[in-house]
């Protein structure tokens, strides 16, 4: 089937097969995207740890970002306030986060990394650099180029998606 039978009928098929490519872009880099991720999430430091992917994230979250309100860190995490006081609760005990009150507001609690939490972050972070590292080396050199000159545009798209959940 020609590229033209697959646009809609009609008089400007332009805008339709332009808009057809930068779906199917999106649909390829949103797909590469997960493979990705979901390859990076879980290192052998979070398997050993037992951590859940919810747990990888809120940790490598709260690690990067120090200090930080539970509501922040629900909204950054796009999850609701219980399912993340329970994921807290059991990071709490497990020694890798500390949970305490707000002085000003008693309603309201923040969550910093413990120094074991911060240590498992950073190893996890070394895994998945690594991984990325070797996958890397098994391409071309041209292959590695592209990929490098496309991160400034990745991470403006990053930003750009920040805060938009679909």
């Amino acid at each position: 089937m020609g590229l033209r039978s697959r646009l809609s009928p009609g008089a400007n098929d332009l805008p339709t097969l332009a808009l057809t490519q930068d779906l199917d872009a999106a649909a390829r880099l949103r797909t590469a995207i997960g493979r990705l991720s979901r390859r990076l999430r879980t290192t052998a430091a979070a398997r050993d740890a037992g951590l859940t992917p919810t747990a990888i994230s809120l940790l490598l979250n709260v690690a990067r970002s120090g200090p930080m309100r539970m509501s922040e860190l629900a909204d950054s995490e796009g999850i609701n306030p219980t399912m993340l006081s329970r994921a807290i609760a059991g990071m709490v005990q497990d020694g890798l986060l500390e949970r305490t009150s707000d002085e000003g507001d008693r309603r309201a609690a923040w969550v910093k990394a413990t120094a074991s939490g911060r240590r498992l972050a950073e190893r996890m972070r070394r895994e998945r650099t690594g991984a990325v590292d070797q996958a890397l080396a098994e391409l071309s050199e041209d292959e590695r180029q592209r990929i490098e000159r496309a991160l400034p545009a990745l991470e403006a798209l990053a930003e750009e998606l920040r805060g938009k959940r679909p």
